[in-house]
């Protein structure tokens, strides 16, 4: 069994209500973002990939083009803008085209936060 990831970045703003640090929150401000997707399966024994990285990046970034630069409070699918709503959301865009997938991380490297998501899989 084999796990292959890629990441890419985004850098987006959002308002977020919360209970704690309400006025920050509040306000319209910004972060940098890192994804990483993870695909995990065996080789196809014709081709010897568990998927082809060409799809792979053409997916992730139309991912990260509906993300980059943007405000994420306009995104209808997307709910709140948490990390956990974040990693939800490239999943939902990436597994109708990646039946493999298997973990989507979202970080924000300037706060050493971190989030994961794992969706329905098909075993590969």
């Amino acid at each position: 069994m084999f796990e292959l990831s890629k990441q890419f970045r985004f850098d987006a703003a959002h308002t977020l209500d919360r209970s704690i640090q309400t006025e920050s929150s509040r306000r319209i401000h910004g972060h940098s973002y890192r994804a990483e997707v993870t695909v995990r399966g065996r080789p196809d024994p014709a081709s010897g990939m568990i998927v082809d990285l060409g799809i792979l990046e053409q997916k992730m970034e139309e991912a990260r083009d509906a993300l980059d630069h943007r405000f994420l409070d306009e995104i209808n699918d997307l709910g709140p803008a948490t990390m956990e709503n974040l990693s939800r959301w490239i999943w939902g865009r990436l597994r109708p085209e990646i039946s493999n997938l298997h973990r989507v991380t979202v970080y924000r490297d300037s706060s050493a936060e971190t989030c994961s998501y794992w969706g329905e899989e098909i075993d590969a």
